[in-house]
């Protein structure tokens, strides 16, 4: 099956806010331990839209099948450049392409951008589909932070992995 991948509408939100709320809800790919409002997701999806970030859906047979979006790595100004992947997939559609569907076109959408480094930070207590996908599109493991999120009943370890984009480090980038 073939996902067809593109911009999210605030009409999947509904959706993507069913999605994240089992995964904040049944796993700890999420370190939020409250699953989100509606409301509250599309405040979320405004500010990043807004910011001209990516945020897409996979649609399989109708049904949104995952999202994901690029995000700000964190607020400071030298950070400009470099972004943080987010990939949440519906429990029907795990394990079935999703993922690497939304991942490669999310990679592609952060190089037109400008950015020049995507930074994936992964829970690694039962994510390590996620360590996979990731290395398989470029990805490389740069550190551990260990016991650094506590989640039903246990302490998690986060994997970082970062990969560069476009131009990389060889140049400056364009938005200053």
């Amino acid at each position: 099956m073939t996902d067809m991948i593109r911009p999210a509408r605030e009409a999947d939100l509904p959706a993507i806010t069913a999605i994240y709320g089992d995964a904040v809800a049944t796993s700890t790919v999420s370190f939020e331990t409250e699953a989100p409002t509606l409301a509250e997701m599309t405040r979320r999806f405004a500010l990043l839209r807004g910011d001209g970030f990516p945020y897409l859906v996979a649609e399989r047979d109708g049904a949104i099948a995952g999202y994901a979006y690029a995000g700000p790595y964190h607020q400071r100004a030298a950070y400009r450049s470099t972004v943080e992947d987010s990939i949440y997939v519906a429990r029907a559609f795990r394990g079935r392409g999703v993922g690497r569907s939304l991942l490669a076109a999310l990679i592609a959408a952060s190089e037109h951008l400008d950015c020049r480094a995507m930074i994936a930070i992964i829970a690694q207590s039962g994510s390590q589909a996620s360590v996979v996908l990731h290395a398989s599109l470029g990805f490389t493991p740069v550190g551990t932070l260990v016991g650094v999120g506590y989640k039903h009943g246990r302490w998690l370890d986060v994997t970082l992995m970062q990969r560069p984009l476009g131009a990389a480090r060889d140049a400056p980038p364009t938005r200053i």
